[in-house]
Order: structure tokens, then sequence, then C-alpha cells
């Protein structure tokens, strides 16, 4: 179904499942027609966008309570079920960068979302069976990466629909509600597993030593009734935009702009900390503060960092992304840090409410750089090609808005790829200098290392006094 309308008449297109007609950077039709669907589609997108992050971290909870069940998995063995999801996640983004506009933000929204009830349903089922082999749950925390991919098709999507002077506050509620999946994650599951939720079609619990019981399999079942109803939602509710549709081709141009990688290696620190961070911080705190019962904190992390994501948006509407993302890189240095300071060491039980907070400070960043690296996206784009269409007339103006517009949609959707590869490194560099050094210190020096580089990237290309590309 499309959308018919006559611009000369002055009247406002009729709404369908496709629109033709789409002008967001035209103040009347934004005022009369644009703004209202834009809202609505983003609506329907934050619930799908934070189904697709519960699912896609969920085994960061469940695995603290593997053990509890018989499954006898070492640390290391533990840690890569955490990472795992965030490297089929990572991998699934590039590919769904480019989906939206080869396939309709409507379409690609529900099929996404509806995907989600593979790992969900498996997930339930499996924890039931104490002969449920490790290769198994390696599988389904692969298949959890479909709620990865998704971000990466939710922002591009999102971002056709709004004028790129709202797009950082836009993007910012997108991703920032859409982050909150995890937080919310890991307070509900451990509330879920507590109770027998589905009755008896739910399965029966778990005996655990204490006498007490446990129902896991909860940990997947109680999404899928959310899954169910907001792919249905997406389905009828949100719509597709002719303007947006682009071949894999057009869209590959992205591959040869060099701001691309510079914002894929920004966007990589940011996004990549926070939800590589959040996949790790149950079982780092577990294995750094065994007596403290590491479910009744995690959550936190994840919320403040999602919390403030439309924060650094909005902020960088403001002061500009570029200066935002500078000055938050130094503040994540310094929350390192303070974490490495609280931590157990030689002599030292360290001290576990210092170390929250520094994580929690780490957590902040990891959210207002997010938002900000992603308001610069747009910004960039447009300058770009505004400067190649320059002297050229007004149709070649209006082109360059097209094309960037198109450009910076799969920037954003594959830097968030390249981002997501932070949710297996992170949890595999704890695993592994745990493994090696007996603590986490080595691997939270390396992140260090990688933050001073994006410091000097951004100063150098966007916020210094004659940078290459100011924004």
């Amino acid at each position: 179904m499309s959308v018919s309308n006559n611009p000369a008449m002055g009247r406002p297109p009729r709404q369908g499942a496709l629109i033709e007609d789409w002008r967001p950077e035209d103040p009347h039709f934004w005022g009369t027609t644009g703004k209202a669907i834009a809202t609505r589609n983003l609506w329907i997108s934050i619930p799908a966008l934070f189904l697709a992050f519960a699912v896609w971290m969920v085994w960061s909870t469940v695995i603290v309570r593997l053990g509890a069940l018989g499954f006898d998995f070492s640390t290391d063995q533990l840690f890569w079920l955490a990472a795992l999801p965030g490297l089929s996640g990572a991998t699934l983004r590039i590919f769904y960068s480019f989906m939206v506009p080869m396939f309709g933000g409507r379409r690609w929204t529900a099929l996404s979302t509806a995907s989600l009830l593979i790992p969900a349903l498996w997930m339930g089922f499996a924890v039931q069976d104490p002969n449920t082999s490790y290769s198994v749950f390696v599988i389904i925390a692969l298949l959890c990466g479909f709620g990865g991919g998704n971000f990466a098709s939710s922002m591009s999507n999102i971002s056709f629909f709004y004028p790129k002077a709202q797009q950082g506050t836009a993007l910012g509620l997108n991703a920032g509600l859409g982050n909150l999946g995890v937080s919310a994650m890991q307070f509900l599951v451990p509330l879920s597993i507590g109770v027998g939720l589905f009755g008896a079609a739910g399965g029966q619990p778990q005996e655990l030593a204490d006498g007490s019981q446990l129902w896991l399999q909860n940990a997947g079942f109680v999404w899928v009734p959310m899954i169910a109803v907001v792919t249905l939602a997406a389905w009828f509710g949100m719509n597709d935009l002719a303007s947006a549709k682009a071949s894999f081709a057009e869209q590959a141009v992205i591959f040869k702009r060099k701001h691309n990688w510079l914002m894929c290696w920004l966007y990589l620190a940011t996004f990549g900390s926070f939800i590589g961070f959040a996949a790790a911080f149950p079982l780092l705190i577990k294995t750094s503060f065994p007596e403290v019962s590491a479910l009744k904190f995690a959550f936190l992390g994840p919320l403040v960092g999602a919390l403030v994501r439309p924060l650094g948006g909005w902020i960088s509407d403001k002061l500009g992304g570029a200066r935002v993302t500078l000055w938050n890189f130094v503040v994540m240095i310094a929350a390192v840090f303070g974490v490495i300071a609280f931590l157990p060491s030689e002599g030292s039980a360290g001290n576990f409410y210092g170390f929250l907070i520094m994580f929690m400070l780490l957590f902040v960043t990891t959210g207002i750089g997010n938002g900000s690296t992603f308001r610069m996206i747009p910004v960039i784009f447009r300058t770009l090609h505004e400067r190649w269409s320059a002297g050229k007339g007004a149709a070649a103006h209006e082109q360059a808005l097209r094309e960037a517009g198109k450009e910076s949609a799969a920037v954003l959707g594959f830097s968030s790829a390249i981002g997501a590869f932070g949710a297996f490194f992170i949890p595999k560099s704890f695993g592994s200098s745990i493994a090696l050094t007996g603590g986490p210190e080595m691997a939270l020096y390396l992140f260090v290392g990688y933050y001073l580089s994006c410091i000097l990237v951004t100063w150098w290309w966007y916020s210094r006094k004659g940078a290459e590309t100011p924004c």
C-alpha cells in the first residue's frame, strides 16, 4: 500500500505502509505531517530495540546461576558464553546495517523482532535439562546475537525519519531507551526465575542444594509474550519510506569514506565499552568480590549508561558532538583508573563500593559518548556532501542532502556493527586477564591506551581549530 498525495494542493499525504513523499527538512511538511509519523515510528522502534538488547545480553545473568544448577563450567567458559552473543551480534550488524534501505523499516523491524523468539524459547528449554551440553549453550548464545544485530537496522531506520537538527535527540532516545533492555533484563531476570510465572506450561523448577527452587527457564520465556506483541505493533504501526530505498551498491560507497572508519574506531570505544562492560559486569563482580551478590548490583551500570545516552545526544545538539566526545574520553580514562584503584590487590581486599561508584561513572561516560558520537555522524556527512556540491546549483544541493542521508544512515548502522564487537572483546579480555594474571587489571590498562588513541582521533579530525570536518 502506498501513500498518494498532491503537494501542489497543500494536502498532507495519507498514511500507509509505504510513504512515497517524505521531506523532514521542509518545516511545513514536518510540522503538519512528518513529526507525527516520525514520532509513532520512534515509539514502536524503542520497545523493539529494548527487547533486542534484553535477549542479546541475557547470558550475562544466566551464567551466574548455571553452576548452582550443576553445570560444571570453568570461569573462562562462562566468560565465553557472555562474550559469544557479542561476537555474533556484531557480525550480524554488518549485514543488518544495509537492510532497511533494501527491505523497508517496517518489514525489517517486524521480522528481526520476531527472530528473537528462537533463542528465547530454546534457552528456556535447554536450562531445564541437566544433560544439555556446553556446545548447545554456545549455539544458543550465538543465536542471542539476533538481538545485537537489530540495533544497526533500528538506528539506520530512525535516522531517515528525522531532520538533521533533531537526529541527535531522536537517535539518543531510540538507542538510550533501547539500551535500557540490558539493565531491565538484569533486574527482571533475577526476579522472574524465583517464581513459577507460567505454571505447568513453563516447566518444573530446579532444586538447589540449599533446598530452594529456581525457574531459570523464565530467563528466556519471560520475553516471549512481549516479543510477539511488539512484532505485531511493528508490522501494523510502522512505515516504510520510499525515499530511503537504496541498493547495497549505493550504500557500499561508505567503505571508501575515511570518516566511516574513523567513526567506527570512536564508536567501538563508546558503545563497545557500554555493551562489553554490561556483558562482563556481573561475572566481574562475582570473581573480584565473591562475597557480594552480583545480581543485586549488575543492572545498575547498564541502567545509568542507557539513561544518559539521550542526554549525550541532546548536549551534543547544543555544544557540538566532537567537543563532548573528546572530553568524555578524558573522563573515561579517569574512571578506569578509579576502578583499578578499588580492585583487590596484594595486601588489600579492595573496596566494593568504591569499585561500584567508579564503574557507574564509567557507564555514564559510555552512555554520553554513545549519544555524542552518533550526533557527529550525520553532521560529518552532510558537511562533506554540501562541500562537494557547493556552487553547483539547487538541484545538486538537494541531491547532496539525499546522498548524505543515505550515507550517514549506512555509517550509523555499520559503525554500530563495529562497536558491538566490544560485547565480545571486553568479556574475553577480562577472562584472559584473570586467567593469565589473576586479576582484570591488564585488560583495564589496555582500555586506557585505546581511549587515549580516541582522544587523538577526535581532536585531530573533528575538534581542533582548523579540523578537517568540524562537528
